[in-house]
């Protein structure tokens, strides 16, 4: 049997060969600037699918400049680094009306920006709570409304109004167990954020979703996955799942990507769990049919 390394590293290769389905259009994502994280693999991706212009941003410009160089010479795709605080009003209109200033348009925006905590209920208090709501909740809440008030807008070649916001929430937002009591609850927020938004957007062909991811290996989730190696027991992650595996970053992106195309056009006001399986199931007893 392929063993959950072997197929992570299988699935890779299948996931290079993609279609131009973002031909023309202009995408920004936020919380791009980690190594390993789902905001730069999903600027990979939504590159790799023709787009005409890519921002990229984060709080810093660590590593972005980086990335907008590799999507540029290696896609042919203008991608632009810029540091923006995905929780200000003030920088999320700027760079939104940069978009609109530079291409004439704005068709796709992915609100990946936010922070986790593996802190216990009676750790945390109201400022950390109120915390994780800004950086989390409110960074979606911003990227949804400015977002869907530019995709209003025609220019750059765009004649109709409409566009894709998808925002970062978790399957710590669906149910428990899978993050601290204060994380659970801001990605819970995104969650009814996207639903409540796609009514509030009806008849103007803006789609809203957010996207769950289960256990990852990223920036957020190294140091779980490292002592894990370093006790040997890394094959033993994701074990409880269905597929028997842990996810990687470009399996998040890759449907990011898909629902940033109109290839998902009647995708809408959903929350999509890319677990794995493992927001599917009740706690299991592993066992016979485990």
């Amino acid at each position: 049997m392929t063993s959950a390394v072997d197929r992570v590293t299988q699935l890779l290769g299948h996931l290079t060969n993609v279609s131009p389905a973002l031909k023309d259009k202009v995408c920004i994502v936020t919380g791009a600037g980690s190594i390993h994280g789902i905001g730069r693999a999903t600027a990979i991706s939504l590159a790799k699918r023709g787009p005409k212009a890519i921002y990229v941003t984060d709080l810093t410009l660590n590593n972005l400049e980086e990335l907008a160089k590799e999507i540029e010479s290696t896609y042919k795709v203008k991608c632009i680094p810029r540091a923006v605080d995905a929780t200000s009003t003030s920088a999320v209109t700027s760079i939104i009306n940069d978009a609109l200033t530079e291409f004439g348009r704005l068709d796709v925006f992915f609100a990946n920006a936010g922070v986790a905590t593996g802190t216990r209920l009676q750790d945390e208090n109201a400022e950390s709570f109120m915390e994780m709501m800004r950086i989390n909740a409110l960074s979606c809440f911003l990227a949804v409304k400015h977002a869907g008030e530019a995709m209003l807008k025609l220019g750059g070649g765009k004649q109709e109004t409409g566009g894709s916001i998808i925002c970062t929430a978790s399957v710590a937002g669906i149910r428990s167990g899978a993050g601290s009591p204060e994380y659970s609850a801001s990605k819970a927020a995104v969650i009814n954020l996207c639903q409540t938004s796609a009514f509030q957007f009806a008849g103007t062909n803006i789609r809203v979703n957010a996207i769950c991811p289960g256990l990852i290996e990223t920036g957020m989730t190294k140091s779980t996955f490292d002592y894990a190696r370093q006790r040997g027991s890394a094959h033993k992650i994701g074990q409880l799942n269905p597929t028997k595996r842990y996810g990687v970053a470009s399996e998040i992106a890759h449907v990011v990507a898909f629902l940033a195309s109109d290839e998902a056009s009647y995708v809408n006001g959903q929350f999509i769990a890319v677990d794995g399986g493992l927001s599917a199931s009740l706690p299991v007893v592993p066992g016979k049919f485990h």
